[in-house]
């Protein structure tokens, strides 16, 4: 089949990297507007958390399931990449001042799965993080979730789309109508499209009343701090939305993240920056002496319920509204959506294009689509 994916970020990377296997029988072609690098994507400027209990507190039970599968996919995919990606599954760390006690016990009844969780005392936090010592009095800890570096998935992604042969045309806006593209003044046409734009995508998603797509603004800092040693993700309560302090590999940090109802794409606010970093520095005094290596601004593609959606036509297929859940839940969408491309033959093209996941465990997630 010749297939075109559309959106070069996350979830288009993932989507063209497994559909071009070559026992798949794919031909598959990726176009982008952005650069090879990713850049421009929310996915490359994110924490990357893949964190499915803590979520749960604003996410809903579809958004929770998915999760919890993508804990499962995320190890066999990285398997089967050459460039080796840092994968960490040691839990994530809830915190609070002593004057946010009630965010925290507010937090801890929001949740949704419980089963993993631990109240933790000064001693036990400092057993869990020594640099943190006796700072807090107060936390929880979740086991089993995990944070990826996102930029070196995106370089290994790259590579191996390279490796199979994947014809990739960056810097090419195209007009999606049905399975045709249209490029500059060239007209393909594809047996499949597959458009992972996010809100590149906003004027071309059916829209009805309860689903509309619309964009969440985000703003995250990342920083080289050596001197100071967290090893998990560590969220802070904070009085207007939980701050997250992401360890990532040599050093540095990724602190975020704002919520703004908001489509601006301006540069992060000075309100917002003050904000993030001396949340940070709340936590750890190190993160005085850290260099700032960016703050970056993103709009995150967002339904109206806040879940994901995949919309299916002939010969057409958009998967958006995936919201500050990216890397939590793109596996899983994945996984689903080549349920949905290959329904008469799912479980030969899934074992080409899935590898070494367990397939014949997933069960096709109704809730998703959205026709």
């Amino acid at each position: 089949m010749k297939i075109a994916v559309v959106g070069g970020g996350l979830m288009g990377r993932l989507m063209a990297w497994r559909l071009s296997h070559a026992s798949s029988g794919c031909q598959v072609e990726l176009f982008d507007k952005g650069m090879a690098s990713g850049t421009g994507s929310t996915g490359y400027i994110a924490a990357a958390m893949v964190a499915p209990v803590a979520e749960s507190v604003i996410a809903g039970p579809l958004v929770t399931q998915l999760g919890f599968r993508t804990l499962q996919l995320w190890p066999a995919l990285l398997a089967d990449l050459e460039l080796p990606v840092f994968y960490q599954q040691a839990g994530s760390l809830i915190l609070a001042h002593a004057q946010d006690r009630g965010d925290l016990l507010s937090f801890q009844q929001r949740l949704k799965n419980s089963n993993a969780l631990k109240t933790l005392n000064a001693r036990q936090i400092a057993e869990l993080e020594p640099e943190l010592g006796y700072r807090f009095n107060q936390g929880l800890y979740i086991e089993n979730e995990a944070q990826i570096d996102n930029r070196k998935l995106y370089q290994a992604l790259l590579e191996a789309l390279q490796q199979n042969a994947v014809k990739m045309h960056w810097q090419k806006p195209v007009v999606v109508e049905g399975n045709t593209i249209v490029c500059g003044t060239q007209t393909m046409q594809y047996d499949w499209v597959i458009d992972c734009r996010g809100m590149g995508a906003k004027a071309d998603m059916q829209n009805t009343r309860e689903r509309q797509l619309r964009g969440v603004r985000g703003e995250v800092a990342r920083v080289y701090a050596p001197e100071v040693n967290i090893s998990r993700p560590i969220r802070l309560m904070h009085p207007r939305y939980p701050i997250y302090i992401v360890p990532k590999p040599d050093k540095q940090y990724v602190i975020g993240a704002t919520e703004i109802e908001s489509e601006s794409e301006k540069p992060v606010t000075v309100r917002s920056s003050m904000e993030l970093l001396s949340a940070a520095y709340s936590v750890h005094s190190g993160f005085a002496e850290a260099h700032i290596e960016a703050l970056d601004s993103g709009l995150r593609p967002t339904m109206t319920d806040n879940d994901p959606c995949i919309q299916v036509e002939q010969g057409l297929m958009r998967i958006n509204g995936l919201y500050r859940h990216g890397f939590l839940l793109a596996p899983a969408i994945l996984e689903q959506a080549l349920i949905r491309l290959f329904q008469d033959s799912a479980k030969t093209i899934a074992d080409s294009t899935l590898g070494s996941i367990n397939f014949q465990n997933a069960t096709q997630c109704e809730a998703l689509f959205f026709s």
